[in-house]
């Protein structure tokens, strides 16, 4: 039996992650899932998004699934307390949302966002079947920024050898893995040619020790380019953070929808599951979001839990549900209810 720690969120999350859960143990996997407070619920309730009992609980799961936690931009910060069995308690720590600390304080160092298109679904393109895979514990999202005067905002730019290189070696791995020839390191090193300079470095040294898989290089901005017009030259990207979060969602939406792609965070304490999209406020409490990006992030939490079989069952259920248009919710251009297209994929279940 599996111990998940287990956060509905805000917005849609709730009915979501209800879709995913029954979807995860129609497939047979055995799961103790622990209901923890977390995102704006938890701020109103409890005075904060991230309670010190819901963090301390995921990191003794080790693993948590989540539905999306809104994120306002006059927030508070996010301030943990003491770390358990550190002397001390470890120094202050401060993030500026609640799922950037799950993630940070659990060592996430790898956020991986699966990005295909699926046989029946409408999309910009046909094609498009990579995963993107970000630095996540640095770049300019630490959030370290600073004011001079009025007029003038600094933010700082962090790029680390030792992330770096932790990052680009998982992505090598994960394509080696998963049957991918191609690994696309992607950065903006003619301009920042120092931070972007050290990752692309970094990223030419670990590539000679994986002779079988194809390294190649590209800018952020051509990449953006290029993947709209042939996205079958795409199959692992790896980048800093800030580029992996806007090239993730440009890619799930040239899919048919974010609310398609499934999306992890792998750490050394903890690993963290949940959608690629926001909290919807506009249609949460409407039974009409699509609950298939939180399906298929649970089908990546089954791998992690050797639950191979399941995981399997899932994806299957969830592609052939997607064939039939009369399941598809109103951002895939259809009518269904999440009700409608949960129940489609359940019935497949195998």
């Amino acid at each position: 039996m599996h111990r998940v720690a287990l956060m509905p969120g805000d917005g849609i999350g709730p009915e979501i992650v209800e879709a995913a859960v029954q979807v995860i143990e129609a497939a047979g996997a055995g799961i103790e899932w622990v209901r923890l407070p977390g995102g704006e619920g938890a701020r109103r309730k409890l005075g904060t998004a991230l309670p010190e009992e819901t963090l301390q609980a995921y990191l003794e799961c080790g693993v948590g699934f989540k539905g999306p936690f809104a994120v306002g931009a006059e927030d508070e910060m996010i301030r943990p307390g003491r770390r358990r069995g550190i002397p001390g308690g470890g120094p202050p720590r401060a993030y500026n949302s609640a799922t950037n600390a799950l993630r940070r304080e659990g060592g996430g160092y790898a956020a991986v966002r699966l990005a295909r298109s699926f046989p029946g679904v409408p999309s910009p393109l046909r094609g498009v079947d990579l995963a993107v895979i970000r630095e996540i514990s640095e770049d300019i999202y630490i959030a370290s920024e600073y004011t001079v005067g009025d007029d003038t905002a600094v933010a700082l730019k962090v790029i680390t050898r030792k992330a770096s290189e932790k990052v680009i070696r998982f992505a090598f791995e994960f394509a080696r893995s998963h049957g991918r020839k191609r690994v696309t390191v992607i950065t903006k090193a003619n301009v920042l040619r120092q931070t972007d300079g050290l990752f692309l470095r970094v990223a030419r040294e670990v590539a000679g020790e994986y002779p079988g898989v194809e390294c190649d290089e590209r800018f952020i901005d051509a990449s953006c380019a290029l993947v709209v017009q042939r996205p079958s030259l795409f199959q692992v990207a790896v980048m800093p953070n800030q580029y992996g979060d806007i090239f993730s969602d440009l890619c799930s939406s040239l899919a048919g929808s974010l609310g398609l792609g499934a999306g992890a965070t792998y750490g050394t304490e903890a690993c963290l599951f949940e959608p690629v999209h926001g909290t919807a406020p506009d249609i949460a409490g409407r039974g009409i979001a699509n609950p298939v990006s939180q399906i298929l992030s649970g089908a990546l939490l089954l791998r992690h839990l050797g639950e191979d079989r399941a995981a399997r069952a899932v994806e299957r259920a969830t592609e052939e549900a997607l064939r039939d248009r009369s399941h598809h919710t109103p951002d895939l251009g259809g009518e269904a209810t999440t009700r409608r297209l949960t129940e489609a994929i359940l019935s497949r279940v195998k």
